[in-house]
């Protein structure tokens, strides 16, 4: 990591950190106009804080968000927040324990958690690096694992966050081994762009993706977050399809290139973690039933 379509988000290319764009495209009270069915209209509420990063929202952010009124929105919010759905803290909204509740029972996401987490940890243990573990949801990655290195390099990943499948490492493992219509629709539409190395043309994308199927491995230097570098490397199941990717994020001053006979201080890393990611994923593959 059937695919989770998911209207489009924009981040600010100046510091990584994601901006709504979606609503715009409808903003303001559109309910009367499209005839939104009541179950769109509680979508909309609860997706307004799909790109926060677990922060609150007041009501006029939530109108705005959803791009519906705001009579419409306090009587959704209040229902939804009686429910568990939400919860409010001085006149301010977040995510309630009742949706993060249905999130963890994901199968998807359940199953590959429960079965990886054993391998994940050995992972973070060895390295005492940020550890992902990423499925693909349509043209974006999402993360259904992070384990935080206290001490790491500062990241923008969480559980549950999403980000564009050419910008991460995990997110080129996947898409490397993706269809060819999804590899076409992204390499076809616009690469966003996040640092000066991010990847933004569809040449230099389609060249990494083959080196990326070659070698089994993604190595990304500062394409989302700068001074980070992102390892990862792809988790099959049972059968045989590319079904997540595992990857570990550590400070590029750490992390001497393929060939250094001596590298700086601490990049030893290159030699260790590399091996150690692509392991990981390997004996996550063979405990999803996986031949190879």
């Amino acid at each position: 990591m059937g695919s989770v379509h998911v209207q489009p988000k924009e981040r600010s290319a100046s510091n990584g950190k994601r901006r709504d764009v979606h609503v715009a495209a409808g903003a303001g009270p559109r309910e009367s106009g499209d005839k939104q069915t009541a179950c769109a209209r509680v979508l909309a509420v609860l997706s307004a804080f799909a790109a926060t990063s677990g922060a609150s929202l007041s009501l006029t952010d939530i109108s705005r968000r959803a791009g519906l009124s705001l009579t419409t929105t306090h009587r959704l919010v209040g229902e939804l927040t009686e429910w568990g759905a939400l919860e409010r803290h001085d006149r301010q909204y977040r995510i309630g324990i009742r949706v993060l509740e249905l999130a963890a029972s994901s199968t998807r996401g359940l199953e590959l958690r429960e079965i990886a987490m054993p391998y994940l940890m050995d992972l973070h243990a060895a390295t005492k690096e940020n550890v992902h573990l990423a499925v693909r949801a349509g043209l974006e990655i999402v993360y259904v694992e992070r384990l935080h290195a206290p001490g790491g390099v500062e990241i923008l990943s969480r559980i549950g966050g999403r980000w564009p499948l050419h910008a991460t490492g995990t997110g080129l493992v996947l898409l490397a081994h993706a269809g060819y219509d999804v590899q076409e629709q992204v390499l076809s539409g616009p690469l966003q762009r996040f640092t000066s190395k991010t990847i933004c043309d569809s040449r230099t994308l389609r060249q990494a993706l083959a080196e990326v199927k070659r070698t089994r491995v993604a190595v990304t230097d500062g394409q989302i977050t700068p001074g980070a570098v992102a390892i990862a490397s792809p988790v099959h199941g049972a059968d045989g399809e590319v079904v997540s990717a595992v990857g570990v994020v550590v400070p590029s001053n750490g992390f001497a290139p393929r060939g250094t006979e001596r590298p700086p201080a601490g990049g030893w890393k290159q030699q260790t973690i590399v091996p150690a990611v692509v392991t990981t994923a390997r004996r996550i593959s063979r405990a999803l039933g996986a031949r190879h």
